[in-house]
């Protein structure tokens, strides 16, 4: 689903792919992207210190905090890289899923591979 020329159809579907992918709450997340464990993954862009997951996590609670009224496109945009590559991510499963750098960047994402 392409971004621009977003109607309150493909919004909706957007929301509910994003609230699928992402299945911690604000406050978990929050309290997760303070450990050492998240901010030992992912990626850099040159010159940064925090990692790409780490920073999509901090958006990610700004969205989760926002109404859906209050969403901008630059907010769809971002959900629907977040459902994007927790879709990728999970189809990358490990054999051992506790404790790897894998659920660690997926949790970074705001979903979390062990909860049930």
């Amino acid at each position: 689903m392409a971004v621009t020329d977003l109607d309150e159809t493909k919004k909706k579907s957007l929301r509910s792919d994003f609230d699928e992918a992402v299945n911690m709450s604000a406050s978990q997340l929050d309290k997760w992207l303070k450990t050492d464990e998240s901010k030992s993954v992912g990626q850099t862009k040159d010159g940064d210190s925090e990692s790409i997951g780490h920073k999509s996590g901090h958006r990610i609670i700004d969205i989760l905090n926002k109404k859906a009224s209050d969403l901008s496109d630059d907010d769809y945009h971002h959900m629907e890289k977040v459902v994007s590559y927790v879709k990728r991510h999970l189809a990358q499963r490990p054999d051992e899923v506790a404790n790897s750098n894998w659920s660690y960047s997926l949790k970074n994402w705001g979903h979390d591979p062990e909860k049930k």
